[in-house]
């Protein structure tokens, strides 16, 4: 079992390589344990996201599916760029692949199943630390608005994400970007209006200002 004492846990290549070992959640996870993150100290643009998905714990590298690419459209970014980890960290809130829901008794895919709830109080509080010189993060769906927005958190994600302005200079709620979510991108014009372009511009700054 790991945990988040012990020799090396303040050099981040260190901990990223106990992070990756980590076998906490394996008897809960269907398809084994394949941790996934990205980043190094010099990173300035943090991704929070949820889980990451079939494709994902194929690969192993975040983001690395249909929703990673409309992430990378908001932010009219490529993948070189995107996956400089110089400059841009990934820590989903479940670092493994939690597996899917059934389908419904209508036929409908299920989707997969929430982020493991052990990862990011185990994990995120050494990782984030160690991740100094980051200047804006990216929460993206839910859990990680509930875990760095707390209270502050509006009533429904749709509230959290229309009052962004209220979140800054830290974070940017965003909603997920899978396609499951197209229909709410089509009933909220607002969100490639006017939250799309603030995003590039506070990436392009954190990044490079």
């Amino acid at each position: 079992m790991s945990d988040v004492d012990g020799d090396g846990g303040s050099d981040l290549d260190r901990l990223f390589a106990r992070v990756r070992a980590c076998t906490v959640c394996a008897g809960a996870l269907p398809h084994g344990c394949r941790p996934v993150l990205r980043g190094t100290a010099t990173a300035r643009l943090l991704v929070i996201g949820q889980a990451p998905g079939a494709r994902v714990h194929a690969s192993g590298v975040p983001w690395d599916d249909a929703s990673g690419d409309r992430l990378r459209a908001w932010l009219a970014m490529d993948r070189a760029a995107f996956y400089d980890e110089s400059r841009i960290a990934v820590v989903p809130m479940g670092l493994c692949y939690p597996g899917t829901a059934p389908p419904t008794a209508q036929g409908k895919s299920g989707g997969d199943y929430p982020p493991r709830p052990e990862c990011a109080p185990l994990w995120h509080p050494p990782v984030l630390a160690a991740l100094s010189g980051v200047r804006l993060t990216l929460l993206i769906g839910q859990y990680a608005q509930a875990r760095y927005l707390g209270d502050r958190r509006k009533a429904t994600m749709t509230e959290t994400v229309a009052a962004w302005r209220d979140y800054g200079p830290a974070f940017i709620p965003l909603p997920h970007p899978s396609w499951r979510n197209t229909a709410w991108l089509n009933r909220n014009p607002w969100f490639d209006a006017e939250l799309v372009p603030a995003l590039r511009r506070r990436v392009v700054a954190a990044l490079d200002g």
